[in-house]
């Protein structure tokens, strides 16, 4: 029996595929409805270290960070785009080494944005100040750099490696940009690519194309509109949100979507109040933290910006898209667990945290402010979480997830 959700995606049950995801051609779509109602987790994460210290060794002292990551082994790869460099540290905490600095070099950076640690322990940094990717093999040895040419703009997204492959998944979720004039060379609008950096030039290969919310004459970007949100899974799957609906779609290049997990957690309509306090609390962040008093000239800030300029024009004539998200985030596990991410009681914030499986299982929830979705997952329940401390240093903590949601 088929199903049509909002946004023109048509859903056909068929029999739950068995075990891991086949890469088999899949001719329909299967939908699983998982239950609505909450099973809370309890977040016993276990600290197994931390770096990053206004007070301790040199190598700890980092500027700006931009990405962690992990390997296979359990090493953890810190990107320092204020230094320019990447620092990997071993499983105990301790440095194992770096490499990378600011120039114009080969294995110089001018604006490290991204990285992708690759099964084969080569590393992938986008340079956004070189308009190249730059290669490093698994000893830090600078390799080569791919260039991305052309004349016109370059967009460099989050790279999530693929396990056990030479590619990357990307998705729209920034981290960079070239702007340059001509036409965009970079990933097309809600397309989800597979990337490979083996040969001298980037090899670019559509998964599956994301919905596109509808947009007048002029292209404008509205409030509330949906992400798409995108990570990878084992086995080249990817696990993706493109709507404002909650359901996670699971496709890959052979199949496109070939499952989509739901909970009944319907998108809210936008009302003006909604649009009133979301401009308000624009305003106030690009203001500051004082109060804002509307007159028929516009909006004016006391005690915190002055008189309306022209990027409090944008936030008063902003559009806004007709709903609220449900999905506010996804990411996926080292052991192929997906972390979503959903909104909180108030449009801008965010509520609780659903770990699911690719096969359909719901494991269960975080409760809101009980943990974040960490900045990166690695092998044996391993997870980092970028912090700042009491002076506002940087640092990252590492914990082990519980084996319910983090470990084979």
């Amino acid at each position: 029996m088929a199903r049509r959700y909002r946004f023109g995606t048509t859903l056909t049950a068929i029999p739950l595929l068995a075990g891991t995801l086949s890469v088999a051609k899949v001719l329909a779509q299967e939908t699983i409805e998982l239950p609505g109602e909450d099973r809370w987790l309890e977040t016993r994460f276990e600290e197994v270290y931390r770096v990053g210290s206004a007070d301790g060794e040199v190598w700890q002292e980092f500027g700006t960070l931009r990405q962690v990551a992990f390997d296979a082994a359990g090493n953890l790869y810190v990107l320092d785009s204020l230094a320019g460099r990447v620092v990997i540290v071993a499983p105990g905490g301790e440095l194992l080494r770096e490499f990378g600095r600011l120039g114009e070099g080969p294995g110089e950076f001018r604006n490290a944005t991204a990285m992708a640690v690759m099964a084969d322990g080569r590393v992938v940094v986008a340079d956004v100040g070189h308009r190249a990717y730059q290669i490093f093999d698994a000893y830090g040895a600078y390799e080569r750099r791919i260039p991305v040419g052309g004349e016109g703009s370059h967009t460099f997204p989050w790279m999530f490696p693929e396990r056990g492959g030479e590619s990357v998944v990307v998705g729209s979720r920034m981290a960079g940009a070239f702007y340059g004039g001509g036409s965009s060379i970079g990933p097309p609008a809600r397309v989800i690519e597979r990337w490979t950096f083996t040969g001298e030039e980037l090899a670019r290969e559509t998964i599956v194309q994301g919905w596109e919310p509808p947009r007048g004459d002029e292209n404008r970007r509205r409030a509330f509109e949906p992400e798409l949100q995108v990570d990878v899974l084992p086995g080249g799957w990817v696990a993706y949100s493109d709507s404002s609906a909650y359901a996670i779609k699971i496709a890959s290049s052979e199949t496109g979507i070939s499952r989509i997990l739901t909970r009944p957690f319907s998108p809210e309509p936008v009302t003006e109040r909604m649009e009133r306090m979301e401009r308000d609390r624009r305003l106030r962040e690009l203001l500051g933290q004082g109060s804002l008093i509307r007159t028929p000239d516009g909006v004016r800030g006391v005690g915190g910006g002055g008189e309306r300029n022209r990027w409090v024009e944008q936030i008063e004539t902003m559009e806004f898209f007709d709903e609220v998200p449900v999905v506010r985030g996804l990411r996926t596990s080292w052991n192929g667990r997906i972390w979503v991410q959903r909104r909180g009681d108030e449009p801008h914030e965010v509520g609780p945290i659903d770990i699911l499986t690719p096969d359909g299982r719901y494991l269960g929830s975080y409760r809101t402010g009980a943990t974040r979705i960490p900045d990166a997952f690695g092998p044996g329940g391993l997870a980092a979480f970028i912090e700042r401390d009491e002076f506002d240093v940087q640092t990252v903590v590492v914990k082990r997830l519980p084996r319910t949601v983090g470990q084979d």
